[in-house]
């Protein structure tokens, strides 16, 4: 089967073929449909790719964290050869998609062969014909949603699970710093929720996007429209919540936030941005600042992800398994809009 790889040490990018993964239990195998590429995510990682040793080290500080961890542990030589054959090998890329199942395995019955879901997972939805997807891993799509569509269902969970970290309330002003892909995403949810969205992104083209997608208002974050549109929906109080959905290495996300929430409000961090906090502007107004963790509960444990074992939902309401099923039923609904974002 045909499958998108990276060599991370030269920066090239292949299509090759690989063996055909098998359908192990507690699993599907699914044909892609679409899988959707994170113009955020990867092309961060094909960026990286082509830059020398020096600038990988800079822009992954922990991964050079563990490189010194395993020279400490093994010595300089076997550190070396590891990390120059791991650099030199390829590595597959893709996180998000849909498809339709080919094979059920063992322990699996909330879908059968021919049925179509969404799938999550930088190691079970890449850019390849075929992947095995556990079971915590996949959604079916609803009924009428097209497959196109449906392959945001990663991307979308991102952004969801960052607008329930911050717990937004009806009639409240959010602003959303970064209207990529993400960002995008964050302020059809929070308007969805009832709130009303100021978008701050130096791309003209995307505040359009996002002001025609339901934000109340969007500009650069460098002009004074941003801060204008701020005081005049919050009658000068400031947001009560900010996301920040940027990457780069600029502290003016976390500025803005600071300058543009209200007292006690809160910011939270979705994006890979800048994160050198301005202690006395976060302290005077006690600002509470969270992360998102990925898609939501359950990322990284390799007991849910892998072996299938689900958090009761009385104790974790939404985990990220729920959360793509959430986003795939809003858009099955008309509440978000995927369109004009391909």
């Amino acid at each position: 089967m045909k499958q998108v790889v990276q060599n991370y040490k030269s920066g090239e990018l292949a299509l090759l073929d690989v063996p055909e993964p098998g359908c192990g239990p507690g699993g599907v195998l699914v044909r892609s449909a679409f899988s959707l590429i994170s113009t955020g995510t990867e092309l961060m990682k094909v960026s990286e790719a082509g830059m020398s040793m020096l600038g990988k080290a800079r822009s992954r500080p922990d991964q050079v964290a563990r490189v010194m961890q395993s020279v400490a542990a093994n010595g300089v030589p076997a550190t070396y050869r590891k990390v120059m054959g791991k650099l030199d090998s390829y590595t597959p890329l893709g996180y998000s998609l849909s498809g339709v199942v080919e094979q059920v395995g063992a322990g699996v019955d909330d879908v059968k062969a021919g049925d179509l879901v969404a799938c999550a997972g930088n190691e079970h939805a890449l850019h390849a014909e075929l992947n095995w997807v556990p079971k915590n891993l996949y959604a079916p799509v609803p009924d009428g949603l097209a497959p196109r569509h449906a392959a945001f269902g990663t991307v979308g969970s991102i952004a969801m699970q960052g607008v329930r970290q911050g717990a937004p309330q009806l009639g409240e002003v959010a602003l959303v710093v970064g209207l990529g892909l993400i960002g995008q995403l964050v302020a059809q949810l929070l308007t969805a929720s009832g709130v009303r969205v100021v978008g701050a992104d130096p791309d003209p083209e995307r505040c359009r996007l996002a002001a025609g997608l339901g934000a109340a208002a969007c500009g650069d974050p460098g002009s004074a429209a941003v801060a204008e549109a701020v005081a005049e929906l919050t009658g000068g109080h400031g947001v009560d919540q900010v996301y920040l959905a940027a990457g780069g290495g600029s502290n003016q996300p976390v500025e803005l936030a600071a300058r543009l929430c209200r007292d006690r409000g809160r910011v939270v961090d979705i994006g890979k941005c800048r994160l050198d906090l301005p202690w006395n502007a976060y302290y005077e107004k006690e600002l509470d600042v969270r992360f998102s963790r990925s898609y939501g509960p359950g990322r990284y444990d390799p007991e849910y992800e892998l072996e299938g074992r689900d958090y009761p939902i009385g104790y974790v309401r939404w985990t990220e398994r729920r959360n793509l099923a959430c986003f795939l039923d809003l858009l099955a609904r008309g509440r978000l809009d995927v369109a004009p974002l391909i």
